[in-house]
This record gives structure tokens, sequence and C-alpha cells, in this order.
């Protein structure tokens, strides 16, 4: 058989090594279908012996990755085996490098991704995972961009020069993103430190409300009369936080006041009443109760308990139930509550009226 046109030459290059290349080429497309059934059944039994929900998607992210690198080290072993136009051979050197880069940069996103969510899902933080799910976004573009910082270095490019020219350009860009940015350092301050999550009851200074929602620029809380409030990041981070969900008891001091006429006998038996009355009330610990001062129309006894929740409803209806057991009891025993009263004194009354009534007896007589 003859086989000399095999040795023709077409731009540069025989059929032989044409035929070669296209051998190689399908060859290889073989054995990369074959290893992967081979690593995916592989990764399967492994996943099925694990206990976690998430082996399946790892499965995936690796058998995918692996299997794309493999496609891309195939064609490039292909074709580096033809004599090509040095234009030709760089260009396919770059779409090489890119290919690998772009798959490289996915596999390393996907893997982070893959690794935090599952420590999340065994830590249970549902509010965690959500927050992460807002950053996801903004590490996969830092990825990229370092992924396109050594792309470009791979392909030749003076990496510091490149910086250089974009020095003024970034300068500017970063005066007139430092509000953004700002508020981005903000949202990762509270993602991480969690001062606060969705659903918390929380006081902002002069603000109160609900945690809605919580953005990489802003967060909303919805007040006690039903709007919205909108805060950016940076002032929640900058302000003092009262976080209200995590309060398992709430400690309340009241005052009351009884009238200085009231006799010592019964300013005696005021703590001991009232300790009683706070006593006899579910989810509450009573902590004292004193005569603690004079004031300027009232004797008055400070009061201190505890409501073993931190549900602000529960703690009011605790307290009415203590006003009113105060009241009825007093009233029982004749104890009066104090309030602001003027009274005045007039001296020497009689005494003018007997000299007024003097000279007028005088007349009649």
């Amino acid at each position: 058989m003859n086989l000399d046109f095999l040795t023709r030459s077409i731009l540069g290059n025989t059929l032989a090594a044409y035929a070669m290349a296209i051998a190689v080429l399908v060859v290889g497309f073989l054995l990369i279908n074959g290893f992967r059934a081979l690593i995916l059944s592989s990764l399967r039994r492994w996943a099925k012996k694990t206990q976690t929900t998430l082996d399946p998607r790892i499965t995936k992210i690796l058998s995918q990755s692996l299997v794309r690198l493999l496609y891309v080290g195939n064609v490039f072993l292909a074709i580096g085996n033809l004599n090509l136009h040095p234009i030709l051979n760089q260009a396919v050197r770059a779409l090489t490098v890119i290919a690998t880069t772009v798959i490289g940069i996915q596999l390393i996103s996907q893997l982070a991704e893959y690794a935090i969510r599952s420590y999340l899902l065994r830590k249970g933080d549902i509010e965690l995972e959500q927050s992460f799910s807002a950053l996801m976004p903004i590490l996969r573009a830092i990825l990229w961009a370092i992924g396109a910082v050594f792309l470009l270095d791979n392909l030749g490019f003076d990496i510091s020069a490149v910086v250089a020219s974009l020095g003024i350009g970034g300068l500017a860009i970063a005066f007139a993103a430092q509000g953004i940015l700002t508020d981005l350092f903000s949202y990762f301050s509270i993602v991480l430190d969690r001062p606060f999550a969705l659903g918390d009851f929380i006081i902002v200074g002069d603000f109160i409300g609900t945690v809605e929602y919580i953005g990489i620029k802003t967060t909303r809380l919805k007040s006690l009369s039903g709007e919205e409030i909108v805060m950016a990041n940076t002032d929640l981070t900058g302000s003092r936080i009262r976080n209200f969900k995590h309060m398992k008891r709430r400690r309340i001091v009241f005052s009351l006041g009884v009238l200085y006429e009231t006799p010592k006998e019964k300013l005696e038996i005021i703590p001991a009443l009232i300790q009683d009355i706070i006593s006899a009330q579910e989810q509450v610990s009573f902590d004292r109760a004193h005569f603690a001062n004079y004031g300027d129309f009232s004797l008055n006894y400070e009061i201190v308990y505890y409501v073993e929740s931190g549900d602000y409803a529960l703690y009011m209806d605790t307290q009415q139930k203590i006003n009113l057991a105060i009241f009825e009891a007093f009233s029982q025993r004749n104890i009066e509550f104090a309030y602001p009263t003027n009274v005045t004194y007039v001296q020497g009354l009689n005494t003018n009226a007997e000299k007024a009534i003097a000279p007028e007896t005088a007349t009649n007589s």
C-alpha cells in the first residue's frame, strides 16, 4: 500500500502530522470520557459513605473541572505536534492559558463556596448562611480580579506598568467610591462580627425597630409604628446598638411614693407587702423593696425584680398585674399614694379678725 501521500505538506505540516494530531485528539477524548466515568463512580461511592448532603455537589464540581482541564490539555497536546506559524502558535498558547485560568478560578470559587456552606450547614446557622449568600458575588469578583492579574502576567503583559498607568484613574475612582467602600467594609463587619441579625429587635440612637434586611450598603428596620427605617451600614457600626434578642431575663426597677402622713407602722409593712405581690407572679424573681428616700412631696420606695424572659409584652403584662395588686392592697390598708400638692399655711388670721371686730362692737355699745 502506497502511503507516500502522507508525506505531502500542507501549511507547513505533512498529512501524517495532521493524522497524528487527529488521532491524539480522538484517543484523548475517549480516554478522558473513560476517566470521567471512573472518577464519577468513585466519587459517588465515597459520597454514599459520608453524612453530609453537599457531597453530590462536590462530585459534580471536581468531575466537571478536572474533565475540562483534561480536554484543554488534550487539545493543546494534539496541536503542539504541528508546526504552526508563530502568530498562530502564540494564539493557541494564549487560548490555552485563558481556558486554564478560567477553569481554575471557577474550581477555586466553587470549592471555597462548598467548604463554607459545609461549615455553615454543620453549624446550623441559617442567618449567617443568608449573609454569606449576599457576600458571594463580592468574593467571586475578588477571585476574578486575581485571576485577571495572573492571566495578564502569563500572557506577557507588564503588570507593574499596567498598575502604574491606572494609578491616577484608580485614585480618582477610590475617592469617588469612598462612601460605598466604607459601607461595604461596614457590611463585612456586620456579617462577621454579627452585632445583630435578621429578626433582632434593636435600638440605635433614637431609632427602634426589628431588623428586616441587611444589605451591602444599607440595613432596614421596621419601627414599632410600622414605617421602614433605612440606615447606612456605616452609621450602624459607628453607633451603640442595643440588641434585645439574646435577653434571657429583664431587670425591672420602679418606684412609688406614699404620703408623709402615713404612719410608721404602715411604712414598715410596705416592703413585705410588695414582695408578696411580686413573688406571686409567674416567671418573676423578686430582688428587693426598700424605703429609699424622702421626696419633695412623698416617701419613696424603690422596687427591683426580674422577669425571666426577654419578651417585652410579657414584662408589660406582669407590671400591670403588679400595679393593680399594689393599688388594691394599699386601698384595703388605707395607704395613700402621694402626688404633687401645695399646702399654704396662713398665720395670724384669728388675731387680725379680732382686731377688725373690736371697733365695731365698741360702736354698737
